[in-house]
């Protein structure tokens, strides 16, 4: 029997891992100051959020790591989407995903070499397929591959004082089964010629099912592994196909009683009640894009966002390759140089932000040998000089 036939999609409910919450856990995990919060001890036990913003201010520099099935067909991370790959064929590549080369200590110990305080992992990206152990499918690494690897990064990173975040795709998803349909939005689904079997969705009411489901998955993640350093979620311009149905609030108020110190982020914000935004490139709103595809209205609400996270301490997240965020077999010997990775912690700290600094791992999980050897080129220069003055 293979490894997919094993899978129960949905397998229980969503709802009920939702309600089983532990009174007991949560003390447990807000009681004590997570190691890489260690500095900011007393104001923690007063604050866990405002020393989590204040531990984030002075972090500077993180490693993104956009890693998944789209990284074994090395054309970048939205290739179903683009390709339009059937979701029962693109469904195959997890028959023979093997991160043999995954090694989470030695990407702690490079995200240290490098001067960065923190690492993210895409836990779910919009491909639905997800890098940690959970109850809700069977269409995760634990079960193929016999690897959590959001859980094997979160040990080695607080073993080194490291902030480890996640990475989750709250609004695309292009395998779930009631995730939104096209009339949505252009990047809710691949555009199929064909009709999918796989998809259910045939009314917001059925949207509801998606909403549980990657709501228990986000409380999977921050009561699995220790202290989370913060949930990152994306795509922003998914989200405004249908605002008035993730219900968001909620689920932002579940991170905060789950874990005070965690922080959020949204892209460039879609409430205005994240703690930080974290724009692609360049930092500006988006709100302009958001007309084109759905009107005034949703933009006003995306631009009231912008407004109330501008001037937090934010985060610029870019490439050390040159385009895409997933492995790309194209871009083999262009990545950026250490001068070029110096520059652009430069212009991030002009705009008052950190930068997250993304590497699509090899579609074995490793990092590329030229990757390794230009982070730990810019530590030793971030050793001598140190970090570019902020604005």
């Amino acid at each position: 029997m293979s490894k997919l036939n094993r899978r129960t999609f949905l397998r229980g409910t969503a709802v009920g891992a939702l309600a089983a919450i532990s009174p007991a856990l949560i003390r447990c995990q807000s009681s004590r100051t997570p190691g890489y919060l260690q500095s900011y001890g007393a104001q923690y036990k007063t604050d866990p959020r405002a020393a989590a913003r204040a531990w984030f201010a002075q972090a500077r520099f993180g490693l993104f790591m956009h890693y998944g099935l789209y990284s074994m067909l090395g054309r970048g991370e939205w290739v179903m989407f683009h390709e339009k790959i059937p979701v029962a064929e693109y469904e195959k590549l997890a028959e023979r995903f093997d991160p043999v080369n995954f090694d989470a200590e030695l990407i702690a110990d490079l995200a240290v070499d490098a001067g960065m305080k923190y690492v993210n992992l895409t836990a779910k990206h919009h491909d639905g397929f997800c890098l940690f152990d959970t109850g809700q499918s069977d269409y995760n690494s634990a079960v193929v591959a016999g690897r959590d690897l959001c859980g094997e990064l979160a040990a080695a990173c607080q073993k080194r004082g490291l902030g480890v975040f996640f990475y989750y795709s709250l609004a695309a998803d292009w395998h779930h089964p009631y995730f939104l349909s096209r009339d949505y939005g252009r990047i809710t689904r691949p555009d199929y010629k064909q009709p999918q079997p796989a998809y259910k969705f045939r009314s917001l009411d059925d949207f509801d099912r998606y909403v549980d489901y990657a709501q228990a998955h986000v409380r999977e993640l921050l009561t699995q592994y220790g202290p989370v350093s913060g949930i990152w979620f994306d795509p922003f311009m998914g989200y405004f196909g249908a605002p008035q149905r993730y219900r968001i609030h909620q689920t932002y108020g579940m991170i905060r009683k789950l874990q005070p110190q965690c922080l959020i982020s949204f892209k460039q914000g879609v409430t205005g009640d994240e703690d930080f935004a974290a724009p692609e490139r360049r930092g500006h709103s988006m709100a302009h894009r958001v007309e084109q595809w759905f009107g005034k209205d949703q933009a006003a609400i995306a631009a009231a966002a912008w407004e109330k996270n501008k001037d937090k301490h934010n985060e610029i997240c870019d490439t050390i390759q040159p385009g895409s965020w997933g492995y790309k077999k194209s871009a083999e010997g262009r990545h950026k140089t250490p001068g070029k990775v110096m520059a652009m912690l430069a212009q991030a700290a002009k705009q008052k932000c950190n930068l997250l600094l993304n590497t699509g791992p090899l579609p074995d999980g490793a990092i590329h040998g030229s990757v390794a050897k230009t982070l730990r080129a810019v530590g030793a220069r971030l050793r001598r000089e140190g970090f570019p003055p902020l604005a």
